[in-house]
């Protein structure tokens, strides 16, 4: 009697494990479940990408208003491609290029500088400006950004940096994304040289 029960016992165990088929469920839910997680990630490492070449622009550009107040002279913000990657430098001698010496940072490879005001960006980000501040589509990445001997944000053209009265530069930069997407961010550079980077999360910039 305790033999049998006790070989009772053993089978039922056994019939207690994994089939094939629960395996095969459960692996295929794992799978479904990262296929949509997957873009979720892609779209935050992207994100966080972009914004972190924004900030390094914005950082640049404060080091540039430093300078230039430091040395009393004008200093620029110049774009170019070095080595195959973009980069963006402090213009020291005005030449709209970056050159050996020149303080620069480099983007990551999806990173691109963008012209004018984005295309389903929503338009030009009107937050963090200053009171009298107008936004202006001459102030976007079809202006040289230069810092004049005082340290405020001018208009670099031939030879001469013209301080807004009122009105505040936007830089656009974008980040191409696998799914086909373009994430966008800006960097609003006020009338006394503040800046701060806004992102676009579909419907507003923040």
């Amino acid at each position: 009697m305790r033999e049998e029960y006790t070989k009772r016992s053993r089978g039922n165990a056994a019939s207690d494990g994994f089939s094939l088929t629960e395996l095969i469920v459960v692996l295929a839910i794992i799978l479904l479940l990262a296929a949509l997680a997957i873009p979720n990630f892609t779209n935050i490492a992207a994100n966080i990408r972009l914004k972190s070449a924004a900030t390094n622009v914005s950082g640049l550009m404060q080091r540039a208003r430093i300078l230039a107040a430091k040395n009393n002279a004008t200093y620029g913000i110049a774009y170019a491609t070095m080595n195959g990657a973009g980069v963006a430098c402090i213009d020291l001698n005005l030449s709209n290029t970056c050159t050996a010496g020149e303080p620069l940072i480099a983007f990551k490879s999806s990173v691109t500088p963008a012209s004018g005001a984005p295309t389903g960006g929503g338009g030009q980000p009107s937050a963090y400006v200053l009171v009298g501040d107008t936004g202006s589509t001459n102030y976007d990445n079809t202006t040289r950004l230069a810092y004049s001997a005082r340290g405020l944000p001018c208009a670099y053209v031939s030879s001469t940096c013209s301080t807004p009265a009122a009105g505040y530069f936007v830089y656009y930069f974008t980040d191409a994304r696998p799914n086909g997407s373009t994430g966008w961010a800006a960097v609003v550079v006020t009338r006394t040289g503040r800046s701060k980077v806004l992102t676009w999360n579909g419907a507003s910039w923040n």
